[in-house]
Formats: C-alpha cells, sequence, structure tokens
C-alpha cells in the first residue's frame, strides 16, 4: 500500500504558506494540498489546530505547526535533491538566523500595516504603523549591505531563508516599496520572483489578489 502523502493546509496569498509551498516546490515533493479557500478544510484545520493559524502539515498522526518547522520536517522525513537547511552546523545556524530576521523584521512590520488597515478608524494605530516602517527601513538597509556579494541569503546555494524571503519581500515591497537606493535588496528580490518554485508559489496566488486590503499594485 502506498504510504498516505502529507496534507499541507494552506491558503495561497498568505505569505507563510508560500513559505511552505516553495520549500515543497523547490523539492518536488508530493502532498496533497488542502486549500483553506474550501470551508471544509478550514473545519478540519480547526481540528488539528484551535488557533486556526497557517501553515500547518498533517503527516500521519504526526501534525507540524509553523512554516520554518515545517520545512525543517520535511528534510527530516521527506528530503528531496535540495538540501534547504545545510548539514554543516554552522552554516544551519546561518540560515537558521537569516529565517529569523526574515520572519521577525520583515515579515512581522509589514504585517502590522495591513493589521491596522483592517482595524475600525478608531481602534487604528498610527504610531506602531510608523515604527514598523522604520524597521522595514532598517531591514532593508542592512539586507542591501548584506546581499552585495552574494545570490542568495546565506551565499550560493538557495536555503530555507530564502523560502521566506521570497513572500516576505514580495508583500513588503507592495506595502512599503524598497527604494532605489537599495539596489542589491531589489535585485535579490528580482532573483527571488524568477526562481521556477517562488514563481509557481505567485503564479497561485494570482487570482486573491483583490485580498490585499492595501490594495495590489498592477506589477509582479
Amino acid at each position: 500500500m502506498t504510504p498516505a502523502r502529507p496534507r499541507l493546509y494552506a491558503h495561497p496569498f498568505s505569505s507563510y504558506s508560500q513559505k511552505a509551498l516553495v520549500a515543497l516546490y523547490e523539492n518536488g515533493t508530493p502532498f496533497d494540498y488542502r486549500n483553506l479557500e474550501d470551508p471544509q478544510n478550514g473545519a478540519e484545520l480547526a481540528e488539528l489546530w484551535p488557533m486556526k493559524r497557517f501553515p500547518v502539515l498533517a503527516d500521519g498522526d504526526r501534525t507540524v505547526l509553523e512554516a520554518s518547522c515545517i520545512i525543517e520536517y520535511l528534510q527530516l522525513r521527506h528530503p528531496g535533491p535540495v538540501r534547504l537547511i545545510p548539514d554543516d552546523g554552522d552554516a544551519a545556524l546561518e540560515v537558521r538566523m537569516l529565517d529569523r530576521v526574515f520572519d521577525n523584521y520583515v515579515s512581522t512590520p509589514q504585517q502590522k500595516f495591513v493589521f491596522d488597515v483592517l482595524r475600525p478608524e478608531a481602534d487604528r494605530d498610527p504610531y506602531g504603523v510608523n515604527e514598523a516602517r522604520k524597521m522595514l527601513e532598517t531591514a532593508y538597509a542592512w539586507l542591501d549591505m548584506r546581499m552585495a556579494n552574494r545570490t542568495w541569503a546565506c551565499g550560493e546555494q538557495f536555503t530555507m531563508a530564502d523560502c521566506g524571503a521570497a513572500p516576505f519581500l514580495f508583500y513588503a515591497d507592495w506595502t512599503h516599496p524598497i527604494d532605489a537606493r537599495f539596489a542589491n535588496v531589489r535585485a535579490y528580490r528580482e532573483r527571488l520572483l524568477a526562481r521556477p518554485s517562488v514563481k509557481r508559489a505567485v503564479d497561485e496566488a494570482r487570482p486573491f489578489r483583490s485580498y490585499f486590503p492595501l490594495g495590489a499594485p498592477d506589477r509582479d
């Protein structure tokens, strides 16, 4: 009997879902895509994880939460030709560090803009949004120096860090555009968008661009 494939509960337009999807597409890993546009899949997600945050991977009796942990799990249990986390300990540490940088200092401030505009006007937080804007600017500047002499976030190998960088920089540039003075970051974003695994995730999300509360730009 063929073993059941892992199930990914995700939404195509979600940046963290795309992070996990890029990892799956990089390795051509067989999986069942439980698209959360379907209410039944949403009900299954709630049974697996009452927080109802996604993506979530279900593999047999194992439930794996959070995109980074899903990528780590896939490499352990469903390895493919692309080693998204290097075997070398020092190199792996750098990948995990950059993964946290993109999560905490690109995605988190970008989402602050989105969540704020979804609030009733009386409950909005202009101070917090301005602080998020400053954080993005600082992150862009730091990344611009880092990317001056490298192809991917941690060198010449595409890794877990790039799986997160792709959707996070994609939406960050929609939210607070990456200024021309950060040419290395802009070039890195373009390389990410040209990567087949990333392009596939972006294309799958195109039908849902009207969901972007700040207004999706007519590009990318």
